[in-house]
C-alpha cells in the first residue's frame, strides 16, 4: 500500500489502498482486512486515523464489521469498485495521457502501438 506522497488525506489514502488490494484480488470477498490496530503499526500512523480510514469504507458498502472478530470485505465489493473506478478512469488517466501524448507531439498511431506493446508485454509476465 502506497501512502506516501500524496495530496489528498492519509486516511483517505489508506481506504484507497484497501481498495487496491480487493480489487488485486490480496483480500476478496468475504475475508477479513488487516485489522486497524496492525495497519497502524505497520505504517506507524495514528490509530484514530486508519479508524477514519475503515469507517469511510463502511460508509461505502466495501466492508462490514463481525463484531468481536474484525472487518470483512462485502459481498460484490469488487464489482462495485471496479464500476466506480472505470467511470472516472477516461477523465483521470486517459485524459492525462493524451495531453502528455501531444506535448511530445506522438501520432495516434504511436500511441496506440506504444500501449499495445506494453499491455501485451504486461501480459506475457
Amino acid at each position: 500500500m502506497d501512502i506516501i506522497g500524496e495530496n489528498i488525506p492519509i486516511f483517505a489514502r489508506i481506504a484507497e489502498g484497501i481498495k487496491d488490494h480487493i480489487l488485486m484480488g490480496d483480500i476478496k470477498e468475504e475475508e477479513q482486512v488487516p485489522s486497524t490496530t496492525y495497519i497502524s503499526k505497520e505504517y506507524n500512523i495514528n490509530i484514530a486515523t486508519v479508524n477514519k480510514a475503515v469507517n469511510l469504507l463502511v460508509y461505502e458498502g466495501i466492508v462490514y464489521k463481525k463484531r468481536g472478530i474484525g472487518m470483512f470485505v462485502r459481498e460484490g465489493a469488487t464489482e462495485k469498485l471496479i464500476e466506480e473506478r472505470r467511470k472516472t478512469f477516461k477523465d483521470r488517466y486517459v485524459k492525462a495521457l493524451l495531453t502528455e501524448a501531444k506535448r511530445l507531439r506522438y501520432s495516434a498511431e504511436e500511441l496506440q502501438q506504444m500501449v499495445v506493446e506494453i499491455y501485451q508485454a504486461d501480459n506475457n509476465k
